[in-house]
């Protein structure tokens, strides 16, 4: 047996407002639920980005908890890459540029496809890339 696909992918902001912000209207995700001060989820096409703030997510559910999630965290910058298509890289650019995220890195992987890189504003590294860049159509 063998995981079909990632499901949800986590990264940790300190200021959940303004990761709100940007995922929703730079990046266009949609809002799934929100628990001020400790997470944002959004949908992102087939699978879930989750954004918690560490500190509010290292520390056990309380006794008595309806759901038993076990404490976890992490700190400093984590990557997350986006699926886009090469029609849509160039569209991409534009957007994130006209709401002055600046681009970090724009290239061709040497065996074929193009990714970019960007920081989100709790500075982790994102990226949208064609799925070729890992042999994936």
């Amino acid at each position: 047996m063998r995981p079909l696909a990632v499901l949800e992918t986590a990264l940790y902001a300190d200021d959940l407002d303004k990761v709100e912000d940007f995922y929703a209207k730079v990046l266009g995700l949609e809002i799934l639920t929100t628990v001020r001060g400790r997470h944002v989820f959004f949908r992102c096409g087939n699978s879930v980005l989750l954004i918690f703030n560490a500190k509010a997510t290292r520390i056990a559910q309380p006794e008595g908890s309806r759901l038993p999630i076990p404490a976890h965290g992490a700190t400093g910058p984590g990557h997350a890459c986006f699926r886009a298509s090469s029609a849509e890289m160039d569209r991409w650019i534009e957007r994130l540029t006209g709401f002055g995220v600046a681009i970090e890195a724009d290239f061709i992987w040497p065996e074929g496809g193009r990714s970019i890189y960007f920081r989100d504003p709790a500075g982790n590294s994102l990226e949208f890339a064609e799925p070729k860049i890992w042999g994936l159509e």
